[in-house]
């Protein structure tokens, strides 16, 4: 297979559910109506609930969705062949991810911009709430332990690409000024803030940056590590025009470009896949494709975290309805590209199939460096970039988006402390609840040792809980549906799909950890099956009670969404 066939395929299917189905979703399941105010408005306090244009909305949800899993998930799932990669990746896209999206985002927006959280105590019940926050507490500690270490180990083997991901603060925060006060046009905007990121890319290539292996006593891995929660538990209580908003959607902008400048290589390289379709020859030691393939493969599919991200933050800058489906369909749509982007990098950037398979020796061995190093050779062949500044591109890229997923993540992170903290019947302020955030994932993350390898030690569990995380979200899009009289089998088809193949894979995980004597992830693992399982058995209960709804749930949430005082204080963005 050459990778062009395979690109243009796979770009035209994800393209076309976008121009298709989403379309369909936004009008007829949906039914988005630009005369219902957003909470953006309603609720406009200039730190959390701001109005925003929507492409730099767009730019701060897909950012945040997108992290280093779409790319880390595909790059390692290859090991079974492109084939069932390529697949789950581009029907996953179109009638998974993006319905599960758009769906989070419309049902958090009819609900005051409340998290799936708080949602699932409206529609489905108290003890479904606090089951649910369990679930959510412990994904997004996989997701900010995890990625400090993605992180910190990028810089450390990347020292090029050091410059550009911190110097993209600097550019991040003029940006913000440029829109809010300054009233620069975006499309200026966008074009400076560009230039200045691929200058810094540029100068990062040149001037490479490395800490001492040792910072008072502390390996370099872990100083990385801490200064990456210092800045997220900042960036989580500023005002999200100030460093969020402009962060993510200059950041939006460079990945598209990086997609632009990978695909444009494939274009004229035309490298050939040298992996098999399927591998009927996968190392010892690899699980069964299925289901792990779809546990594997998340985030670039379906992934419980951009529910998280739609309801937690993205749904409180929605300017109005119809933006929905740009922001979080479209959304989904950039991760579709950039997964399979990381499919074709990892799978036709190597030389030989003997190659590939010296890389690919175990599974799990791929991952990102497959994608870094396959790309690289790919973008070299194609363009006649040097490899090193091609490597410096696609790691900058992947360092980028892993960070605006954790400090989206600490902000989501604080939200759900402070949920938690209302059931218990005490309010904390924004400030302790970042601290009380921080404070877990530093703790798990240098649990095991200094050199913070306990960052990983609970992400095995990550593809399961996040896709557990997809299936009650869906459950919760579902019961709205119904309880309107509309057709909720474009939720109940991939909700059961997805229940069932992750509910297997967990059962699976179960007998691993017991074998290993991993106590820790079992007792873990089974908090997460017992609560999603509940959760879901009460969430049918619900489903059944919805469709003899005979109250306008329409009529009730317009009441709901009436503007009420917030006890948010932040400087407000200047704006018309």
């Amino acid at each position: 297979m050459n990778s062009l066939v395979l690109a243009l395929i796979g770009v035209a299917m994800i393209l076309a559910g976008y121009f298709l189905y989403s379309k369909f979703l936004a009008t007829r399941i949906y039914a988005l109506d630009d005369s219902i105010p957003t909470p953006a408005h309603t609720l406009e306090d200039g730190v959390d609930y701001v109005p925003t244009n929507k492409y730099v909305l767009w730019g701060h949800h897909f950012t945040s969705v997108a992290g280093a899993a779409p790319i880390v998930g595909p790059a390692i799932a290859v090991i079974w062949g492109w084939l069932p990669a390529f697949l789950w990746v581009t029907i996953g896209t179109v009638f998974f991810a993006g319905m599960h999206d758009l769906g989070a985002l419309w049902a958090s927006i009819r609900n005051k911009g409340q998290s799936i959280g708080a949602l699932s105590g409206r529609y489905i019940g108290a003890r479904a709430r606090n089951l649910f926050l369990v679930v959510i507490f412990l994904l997004l500690l996989m997701v900010n332990a995890a990625f400090s270490v993605v992180i910190a180990n990028l810089l450390v083997a990347t020292p090029t690409a050091v410059i550009p991901t911190w110097g993209a603060l600097i550019v991040a925060v003029l940006v913000g000024q440029a829109i809010y006060r300054l009233k620069w046009s975006l499309p200026v905007v966008s074009v400076v803030g560009v230039v200045a990121l691929y200058t810094l890319i540029w100068i990062g290539d040149q001037v490479p940056l490395a800490l001492p292996e040792t910072v008072f006593g502390l390996p370099s891995n872990s100083v990385w590590i801490i200064l990456l929660f210092l800045y997220a538990g900042v960036a989580s209580m500023l005002p999200v025009w100030v460093l969020l908003q402009p962060r993510d959607y200059i950041n939006g902008l460079q990945l598209f470009i990086a997609l632009g400048i990978l695909y444009g290589s494939v274009l004229i390289a035309r490298p050939e896949v040298v992996a098999p379709a399927v591998n009927g020859n996968v190392p010892e030691g690899t699980p069964s494709i299925v289901p792990l393939l779809f546990v594997t493969i998340a985030c670039g599919a379906i992934s419980g975290f951009h529910g998280m991200v739609s309801s937690g933050t993205s749904s409180k800058q929605l300017d109005k309805e119809t933006d929905a489906r740009f922001v979080g369909y479209f959304g989904a749509v950039g991760e579709g590209l950039l997964a399979l982007g990381s499919i074709i990098a990892a799978t036709a950037g190597f030389a030989t199939l003997a190659a590939w398979e010296e890389v690919y020796n175990a599974f799990g061995a791929g991952s990102v460096g497959a994608f870094v190093s396959g790309g690289g050779a790919i973008v070299e062949s194609g363009l006649g970039l040097p490899q090193s500044l091609s490597a410096t591109i696609l790691a900058t890229t992947a360092i980028l988006f892993a960070a605006t997923t954790m400090d989206t993540g600490v902000r989501l992170q604080r939200f759900v402390v402070q949920e938690i903290g209302e059931i218990m019947g005490t309010r904390l302020g924004k400030g302790v609840a970042t601290v009380i955030a921080v404070g877990v994932a530093l703790a798990l993350t240098f649990g095991a040792g200094a050199d913070g390898s306990g960052g990983m030690l609970i992400w095995p569990l990550f593809g399961t809980t996040n896709q557990l995380m997809a299936a009650l979200t869906l459950s919760i899009i579902a019961i709205m549906l119904l309880r309107r009289g509309r057709s909720a089998l474009p939720a109940l088809i991939p909700l059961g799909f997805v229940a069932v193949v992750t509910l297997y894979a967990a059962v699976i995980q179960l007998g691993t950890f017991w074998d290993t004597q991993n106590w820790l992830l079992l007792i873990l693992d089974l908090v997460i099956i017992v609560a999603a399982v509940w959760v879901i058995v009460e969430a049918v209960t619900a489903m059944t009670k919805a469709r003899h709804y005979e109250g306008d749930d329409d009529a009730e949430l317009a009441a709901l969404n009436r503007r009420e005082p917030v006890e948010h204080v932040g400087d407000h963005p200047p704006h018309d």
